[in-house]
């Protein structure tokens, strides 16, 4: 079968792989569709933090159950995906319900060769029934899943204001969830572009470009004086992260999702007298991905708005460099076999 490897930052390849035999406890999925996220475009430059060289990316997933042991509660033919954050099943984290945080996770793409091939060998624990969606929406499931995740940790009340950090993919479905869930939302990106699509195609009723010169007075004015009960960097940047502290309110939440590689630095008598609760929120559990599911069948989410670029799998080189341009406008590219 074709596979696509990263053998190092900027260096794609094409080879020939031999196609997963069946073990047990596995099931192997013909992919379909291969969503581009964030991780995948860091891998590729070279930034991506817990990552080793050569790897085959890819996590956002979807496709058709092609073989899998009887008895498993999937039928082979159906359509597919999956969680791509295999775990031991034996640590705290996973004693206590939450296999996203492991201590020995292996996350598809990232840690383990991923789904950039034709046929992908998963364990069956990780599968997730498609309950009727396209192969596109499935693949949109694990990026959407994060958001919910975060918003999970969150815990928000309906009507307060929660501020999501980064217009991102992962920044966006924060915001779709945030929404589902009652918040009054405030978008914060540098991206004008993003922005723009945040009021027209999700409809966040409160946006504000984070290079102006006066974001804390907007965020005054947006919350009445109060600031954001909820503050959630979808990021992943030092600067935005660090930043972010003086945009919450007393006795807020701040919520980080986005990922780097260095330290974050706060004042601790600012955040001390907010009594604040900092936390982060790493991945998805199968009751995120059920969420996701059950919000795509209720069309609480139009996953249209998301896939603005589409290529083929033998086209990828090509391709991809472009997709690291913010000029290129790329929310989602999806990648078909």
């Amino acid at each position: 079968m074709k596979a696509l490897v990263c053998n190092k930052p900027r260096e794609f390849e094409y080879i020939n792989k031999a196609k997963p035999d069946l073990e047990p406890g596995q099931a192997i999925i013909q992919i379909k569709r291969i969503g581009i996220c964030g991780t995948d475009l860091h891998a590729y430059e070279g930034n991506q933090p817990f990552f080793n060289y050569p790897r085959i990316l890819g996590h956002e997933l979807s496709g058709i159950l092609v073989e899998i042991e009887s008895g498993a509660g999937f039928e082979i033919g159906e359509t597919v995906t999956f969680i791509p954050y295999f775990n031991c099943g034996k640590c705290i984290a996973c004693r206590n319900g939450k296999s996203n945080c492991c201590t020995q996770i292996a996350v598809c793409g990232v840690h383990v060769d991923g789904g950039m091939v034709e046929y992908l060998s998963v364990p069956v624990s990780s599968l997730v029934h498609g309950n009727g969606l396209s192969f596109d929406e499935l693949a949109l499931v694990e990026p959407l899943a994060i958001g919910a995740h975060g918003i999970r940790r969150a815990a928000i009340e309906k009507d307060e204001f929660v501020l999501v950090i980064g217009a991102g993919p992962i920044g966006l479905g924060t915001m779709e969830f945030a929404r589902i869930a009652g918040g009054k939302v405030i978008a914060l990106d540098i991206n004008e572009h993003r922005l723009s699509f945040c009021k027209e195609k999700l409809g966040i009723p409160f946006i504000i470009n984070a290079l102006s010169d006066n974001v804390k007075e907007q965020l005054m004015e947006i919350t009445n004086g109060d600031m954001p009960t909820v503050v959630i960097d979808a990021t992943g940047s030092q600067k935005a992260i660090n930043n972010a502290f003086q945009y919450l309110a007393h006795g807020g939440r701040f919520v980080m999702i986005g990922l780097q590689k260095g330290e974050i630095a706060f004042s601790h008598p600012e955040f001390h007298k907010r009594e604040a609760i900092l936390m982060s929120s790493r991945n998805a559990t199968l009751a995120d991905f059920e969420h996701v599911i059950d919000s795509l069948n209720k069309k609480l989410i139009n996953p249209t708005n998301y896939i603005t670029h589409r290529v083929k799998f033998d086209e990828v080189i090509n391709e991809f460099e472009n997709w690291l341009d913010p000029k290129n406008g790329v929310i989602k590219a999806m990648i078909k076999l």
